[in-house]
């Protein structure tokens, strides 16, 4: 039996075999609280099914505690709040984002899908909230006939770092 030379090229996620127009890109497409969110592909390590939450004394709020990945401490946020989204379903899902050496889990309720978004997509940019400070959402994004908000994950890290570093220092002034 003689094996062909050269084998077929596979698609994968819906991808078709022409080239992705100019500017495109990958979202992970999560929902929570009911809600639709977006977040860069190229920023998600992985998704996990939450088995345990280990809570660590005196963290702000919005972390509520780590879990254990693969032998890393994953320290887990639950944004609901700092989104104004309804905290009414327990979330069994995290999404670990990471920026540069930071890696954070984001408490979700599940990940519909993953898709290619085009620059057209781009609905409205905002890196800045109301009163000028950096914004947990880029903008809004999109979706067929939905419309998602866009994570801006560095700020994101960066809000988790502050707020982590602020309790460290009033614990340890």
């Amino acid at each position: 039996m003689q094996l062909p030379c050269e084998l077929p090229r596979l698609t994968s996620d819906g991808e078709s075999e022409h080239a992705t127009p100019t500017g495109s890109w990958k979202a992970c497409l999560v929902t929570l609280g009911g809600e639709l969110f977006a977040i860069d592909l190229r920023q998600v390590l992985e998704v996990f099914e939450l088995d345990t939450i280990t809570p660590v004394p005196g963290m702000p709020p919005s972390l509520v505690g780590v879990a254990n990945v693969r032998g890393t401490v994953v320290p887990l946020a639950d944004l609901r709040r700092s989104l104004g989204v309804s905290p009414s379903t327990t979330s069994r899902y995290a999404v670990v984002v990471r920026h540069d050496a930071h890696q954070i889990g984001l408490l979700i309720d599940e990940v519909p899908e993953i898709r290619w978004m085009l620059p057209e997509d781009l609905l409205e940019h905002s890196g800045t909230s109301r009163t000028g400070e950096p914004s947990l959402l880029s903008g809004l994004i999109r979706v067929e006939n939905r419309v998602s908000r866009m994570l801006e994950i560095p700020a994101l890290v960066a809000s988790v770092e502050a707020a982590t570093t602020d309790v460290s220092q009033s614990v340890n002034p």
